[in-house]
């Protein structure tokens, strides 16, 4: 049984929003590293990813989930699913909007979710680097008027600007509770699931059209070397649909791929702390992303949300 001390806080906050918003820049920024996933494509997060934030009288743990939208296919709805069942057992909630983006469908049907809800929602208004301050005011007004928020609270998650002040409003709505998790976690996800992520993201800075969409990654094995000491081995195969979308990522001679090879291991060296030697494989799984089999194969598993 947890312990809870006296005095101090601690809770789950999920944060949600529209794809591109900014919600795993601000994950990364709040945790101090990089566990979370960055590109300008829609719907980089596919699954929730979880940031343990550990100050001297609370933990909060922030639930990135992916950007609501309308879904295209079994992988769209899985998405979905995700990023509403984080709104029921959390002690908070971040609904996190774009300056430089108007109010728009997407919003309103977010706002139709929290219809109802009694627990508290954090209007975060990112990008606010981006726009003069003048417009802010109004911002702040259209929101307001759709929605009763508990706090509205402008930010830029790149920049920096006033994330001290969201925590610390953040921290105020929290109920005294256990120390969840050891100080120096940072995150509830396996290596492995990291692992991918990285791989999967610069994939996503490497290609365009529809391939960033229809890739997946899977972690076959990770050991160390039995030949170099403190090295470790990762191998890991990138899934597509279409035998063009396995030779859009292998790339002429190879170079693509060696690419992605060379930038995802600097950030999984990073994370491991140690040497590592990456193999990249690429497989072709025909529209993997409308079979559950697949899904569930991939780690898309719809019963643990």
């Amino acid at each position: 049984m947890l312990e809870t001390k006296k005095g101090f806080k601690s809770g789950f906050i999920s944060i949600i929003g529209r794809p591109n918003v900014g919600k795993s820049t601000l994950l990364n920024r709040v945790i101090g590293q990089k566990i979370a996933i960055m590109s300008d494509k829609p719907q980089t997060t596919r699954n929730k990813v979880q940031g343990v934030l550990t100050r001297e009288n609370s933990q909060t743990i922030f639930i990135d989930t992916p950007g609501i939208h309308k879904p295209k296919h079994k992988l769209g709805e899985f998405m979905l699913k995700v990023s509403k069942n984080t709104l029921r057992e959390v002690d908070g909630i971040m609904f996190m909007v774009n300056a430089e983006q108007k109010f728009g469908k997407g919003d309103e049907f977010i706002l139709e979710w929290l219809e109802g809800n009694e627990t508290p929602v954090f209007l975060v208004i990112n990008k606010i680097d981006q726009i003069h301050p003048d417009e802010l005011l109004t911002i702040i007004e259209t929101y307001r008027e759709k929605y009763d928020f508990a706090e509205i609270i402008p930010i830029s998650a790149l920049e920096g600007n006033n994330v001290d002040s969201l925590l610390t409003t953040i921290e105020k709505y929290l109920p005294e509770g256990p120390q969840y998790y050891p100080a120096d976690q940072v995150t509830d996800h396996p290596e492995r699931f990291i692992i991918s992520e990285l791989i999967r993201e610069k994939v996503l800075h490497l290609t365009r059209e529809e391939v960033p969409h229809s890739i997946a990654v899977v972690i076959d094995r990770i050991k160390p070397d039995e030949e170099k000491e403190g090295m470790i081995r990762v191998q890991a195969t990138i899934m597509v649909e279409r035998d063009s979308q396995k030779g859009i990522v292998i790339g002429k001679r190879g170079a693509l791929l060696k690419e992605v090879g060379t930038r995802a291991r600097k950030d999984i060296e990073m994370l491991l702390g140690s040497k590592v030697y990456l193999e990249l494989w690429v497989k072709v799984q025909k529209d993997w992303r409308n079979k559950s089999t697949h899904l569930r194969d991939f780690g898309f598993r719809d019963d643990e949300y």
